[in-house]
């Protein structure tokens, strides 16, 4: 993630230091084929905070998504949080390297590829 105005996502890289370390890399991976989205924002050295959810494009730019799950991965344990809401998000520019996405609450995405399309 190169930037975002995603208050949740914001929240947590800001107060990291309540789980005693330092937000890490923050990213998406998406599977168009396989339906699937997971954002990620990473607490190294072995910290993680996962949400999975499954996503189904609707349009040229929207694509609906509903959470299924969320979990807290922390050195020495695990915390599962149940998983809530579900809405889409627009995708407003596209290019070899970059995705501009705005959402259904106006939070706006900005992305860069890190990998081979999918």
């Amino acid at each position: 993630m190169a930037w975002t105005t995603e208050k949740e996502t914001l929240f947590i890289l800001k107060n990291a230091s309540w789980f005693g370390t330092e937000a890490g890399d923050v990213f998406q991976v998406i599977d168009v084929d396989k339906g699937s989205l997971q954002n990620v924002i990473t607490f190294p050295p072995d910290g993680a905070f996962l949400v999975e959810s499954s996503l189904g494009v609707v349009g040229d730019q929207r694509t609906d998504f509903k959470f299924s799950g969320a979990k807290l991965k922390l050195p020495r344990r695990t915390l599962n949080i149940p998983p809530f809401g579900k809405g889409w998000f627009d995708t407003v520019y596209l290019d070899q390297n970059i995705r501009v996405a705005k959402d259904i609450r106006g939070d706006t995405l900005i992305t860069t590829r890190d990998g081979p399309p999918r």
